[in-house]
């Protein structure tokens, strides 16, 4: 590559003679190479600059990433900034630094149980068999999921979360996880015993990343997702003179906001334009949202479902569970009317009931009580249990643990042994 300085004005035929002296005129640079082209000759003119020949190559033309702000910080500089970064395991992972820091002796993993918390939804496989799910039940859940999905193309006020509220053991939360399964859903599920914590702000923080995190799988793997939070009564209900807390204050508010901005979550870092969260519809039981702060389950924010199953849905939900055991629908329609006015799970707790002499007679078989400790979990590597049998499950051994069921719930409520603990406790 050669460099010449030339004049401006450079004549096409020279003169017979120079003049001995030449006035000062402006002058330019040309590159000359071999493979040189009329564009390249024109970007090399125009990226010149005599004071700082060498200027640093950008990664792309389009890349925002070395671009800076006003006070001189780039991209990766602000995104740090923004990122609540609480990830631990990074750091004494193989293959993240030297091999020579990360040791053998745990492993290669400085968290060994990182990836089981990475996983905060929750699938239904263990949900196997043939249930009954309540039409009405069905139809109010997902019509609610379906409305929030869709929110940014209907034209109306849609109320984020949903309150499915009732009497005690109804299958409120089993019937929500029977139409999670049917649809395809993988929810991130609370429970109310994280609602308070001994740090305050813990709880609505959390309410915020487990949305985030519902928002996530949406984003991430394609796939329906939603927040549901078990018995929120329990955890943010007042009862008598129950104590209200820093944390039921914050966790109300954070239903709240989110209910009013569902968009827009912050779990501690800046703000930013871009960081718009996935809208997840939120759905939680209790059994009297009477005690929960009123403007959370006011119409706008929060839609309520009472559900009382009918007799015919309990016949159903009922006859599916005891299907397999060989009972019929009218040994169901018997069972039910001998035992009115009783929760869903009552009828559960019968089959359960009715295993109760089988095992008894179980522990016999393997030697007794004494050397039950020992059988279960100190036998040896090929030694086998003696098989279990389960009962052969018949009406009257079915109404025989009912009988009995409704002779420990009279008792609990006519003997009231806390009247002789707590004199002051009024009748």
């Amino acid at each position: 590559m050669a460099l010449f300085r030339l004049p401006y004005s450079f004549p096409s035929t020279l003169p017979s003679f120079f003049p001995k002296i030449l006035l000062p005129v402006p002058s330019f640079s040309i590159s000359c190479s071999s493979k040189s082209t009329p564009n390249q000759l024109k970007n090399n003119d125009d990226n010149s600059n005599t004071d700082n020949p060498k200027k640093s190559k950008r990664l792309s033309e389009q890349s925002s990433w070395e671009a800076k702000d006003s006070e001189g910080r780039d991209y990766l500089y602000r995104l740090g900034k923004e990122a609540d970064n609480m990830n631990i395991a990074v750091g004494a992972r193989a293959g993240v630094i030297d091999d020579l820091f990360t040791g053998n002796f745990l492993g290669k993993d400085s968290d060994i149980v990182f990836d089981y918390r990475q996983k905060a939804t929750r699938s239904f496989e263990y949900l196997q068999g043939d249930y009954y799910i309540a039409p009405v039940f069905l139809d109010k859940v997902a019509c609610h999921i379906v409305k929030n999905y869709l929110a940014h193309l209907l034209n109306v006020k849609i109320p984020l979360i949903l309150g499915v509220w009732g009497g005690k053991g109804q299958g409120k939360t089993f019937q929500t996880e029977l139409i999670f399964q049917a649809m395809g859903i993988e929810p991130v599920i609370m429970s109310a015993g994280e609602l308070e914590s001994d740090r305050a702000g813990e709880p609505g923080k959390l309410i915020r990343e487990r949305y985030r995190t519902a928002s996530q799988v949406v984003q991430n793997q394609g796939k329906m997702s939603c927040l549901m939070i078990n018995d929120i009564d329990a955890g943010l209900g007042r009862f008598g003179n129950t104590q209200m807390t820093v944390n039921n204050q914050i966790v109300v508010g954070t239903l709240m906001n989110l209910s009013d901005n569902p968009t827009r979550v912050s779990i501690g870092q800046d703000w930013r334009e871009s960081d718009i969260t996935n809208r997840v519809p939120i759905i939680v039981t209790g059994n009297d949202f009477s005690t929960i702060y009123a403007p959370l389950i006011r119409d706008g924010r929060m839609e309520k479902f009472y559900w009382q199953p009918t007799k015919e849905d309990i016949l159903n939900i009922v006859h599916r569970m005891y299907e397999k055991d060989g009972i019929s629908k009218d040994e169901v329609v018997s069972i039910v009317e001998t035992f009115p006015n009783q929760a869903l799970d009552f009828y559960g707790a019968l089959r359960s009931r009715t295993y109760d002499r089988s095992i008894s007679k179980w522990i016999e078989d393997i030697g007794g009580i004494e050397i039950l400790g020992n059988k279960l979990l100190r036998r040896k590597k090929n030694e086998e249990l003696p098989v279990y049998t389960p009962p052969q499950q018949t009406v009257e051994a079915l109404l025989e643990s009912g009988y009995s069921l409704l002779r420990e719930q009279q008792l609990i409520m006519d003997t009231k042994l806390s009247k002789q603990y707590m004199k002051n406790i009024d009748d």
